[in-house]
């Protein structure tokens, strides 16, 4: 099965390939460019660099947000043509679960991973690593930072991940001292997105073209004016 894995959630923005949970290529791109820009240019340069079109992929995974509005809408917006044009299956993937499953590789650390949503606001979710895969044990929102991390168990390891963890890191060792691990992997998470998007797959958990909801967590600008 070949998935083309899209996140356009943040600046750092990402594009893959995969064959199943293999990967095959990826770009990843943080510039001041928009994702109007250079969204689709990455993924022609992915299919031509492993020789397909694009009706050669089998099916699409996508970062559903939370994250950038404008972002969200337009990586959903491009998997979603592409989905309708071939009537193959698409992968919505929080972008919460994919940072957080970059870290899965220790079994039972507690992983939170915390993007900076502006407003005095952060989104955020806190996961357990296991097997078969991560455990949500505090529901994915958008919280202020004290209510969010007065959630967390402190007497526990905890890894942060995210853009979060750098505007509140004073805070994070304020609420966790020695028990807070700051991780260093990179921001880009179109692998993690095809990983999980083919598990979701595999199970037969994929949406139709118009069946894919973006992943807001709270309300728009544009939306709050009305």
């Amino acid at each position: 099965m070949i998935i083309l894995a899209v996140d356009t959630t943040t600046l750092a923005g990402s594009v893959a390939l995969l064959d199943k949970t293999k990967l095959l290529s990826e770009v990843n791109i943080d510039t001041a460019s928009t994702y109007s820009e250079r969204l689709l240019p990455s993924i022609d340069f992915l299919l031509q660099r492993n020789k397909l079109n694009i009706k050669e992929i089998d099916a699409f995974a996508v970062a559903a947000g939370p994250g950038s509005f404008t972002g969200i809408r337009i990586g959903l917006s491009t998997i979603k043509s592409f989905a309708y044009a071939s009537g193959k299956s698409v992968a919505p993937v929080s972008t919460l679960e994919a940072l957080a499953f970059k870290l899965h590789h220790s079994p039972g650390r507690l992983l939170c991973p915390a993007l900076d949503a502006k407003k005095g606001q952060i989104f955020a979710g806190l996961f357990e690593s296991g097997k078969p895969g991560l455990k949500e044990i505090i529901a994915q929102g958008a919280y202020t930072p004290d209510q969010f991390f007065a959630q967390l168990p402190s007497h526990r390891l905890i890894s942060f991940i995210g853009s979060g963890i750098h505007t509140y890191q004073d805070k994070i060792l304020r609420y966790f001292k020695d028990k807070a691990r700051f991780s260093h992997r990179t921001p880009f998470i179109a692998y993690e997105v095809g990983l999980l998007g083919y598990e979701l797959l595999r199970k037969r958990k994929g949406v139709n073209s118009q069946e894919l909801k973006p992943l807001y967590f709270r309300r728009s600008q544009a939306e709050e004016k009305d």
